[in-house]
């Protein structure tokens, strides 16, 4: 029996009704057999200050590292802003990244998905991934997920609706589980 793969999946976003956080439950819901998803929250983490960090992490700051840590994979939802990555997401990844190799980001699979505007937050997710550079983070190549337009692809309620997006969901989440699972076995 193999291991359940435990993803950790990240907004970019804080609004109440956003797209990027709806792809993420549509991920959840999506998500294949022996793979589980659970959501952290990154609105509550104080802005990234070497003087907090050396006092001893902020209990937010804490919880994110362990649930980061205890992860096996990473699943980013980013929205676009100012043709980058939001502040919040950043920050989050600021404080994530912090410790050399101890660092709960270095080297972790991750795959990233976005939801908005015309191009599907293209230019944010080149600058993410120059962003995870840092930490050596293990990136899906493909497929690449930008939903554009997405109050066409969302019905009222939030749920992804559209299924040519859902299906590109599916195959980004089997191949984070087959990224994971070759970090596992090396041979």
């Amino acid at each position: 029996m193999t291991k359940t793969i435990e993803v950790l999946g990240l907004s970019g976003s804080l609004r109440r009704n956003s797209y990027n956080t709806a792809l993420l439950g549509a991920a959840v819901d999506l998500a294949p057999a022996g793979m589980e998803i659970t959501v952290a929250t990154i609105g509550d983490l104080p802005l990234f200050n070497v003087d907090l960090e050396e006092e001893g992490a902020p209990e937010p700051v804490a919880a994110f590292g362990k649930a980061m840590s205890e992860a096996d994979a990473l699943l980013i939802a980013t929205p676009e802003y100012n043709w980058s990555t939001t502040g919040t997401l950043k920050n989050a990844l600021d404080w994530a990244s912090r410790g050399g190799a101890d660092s709960p980001l270095t080297a972790k699979p991750a795959a990233i998905l976005g939801a908005g505007g015309r191009f599907g937050t293209l230019r944010a997710q080149l600058h993410l991934r120059e962003i995870l550079g840092h930490n050596r983070v293990r990136l899906v190549e493909s497929p690449q997920v930008f939903v554009d337009s997405p109050g066409d692809k969302f019905d009222d309620d939030l749920r992804l609706v559209h299924e040519r997006t859902r299906n590109q969901v599916t195959r980004l989440l089997d191949a984070l589980a087959e990224l994971v699972r070759g970090a596992e076995d090396p041979a």
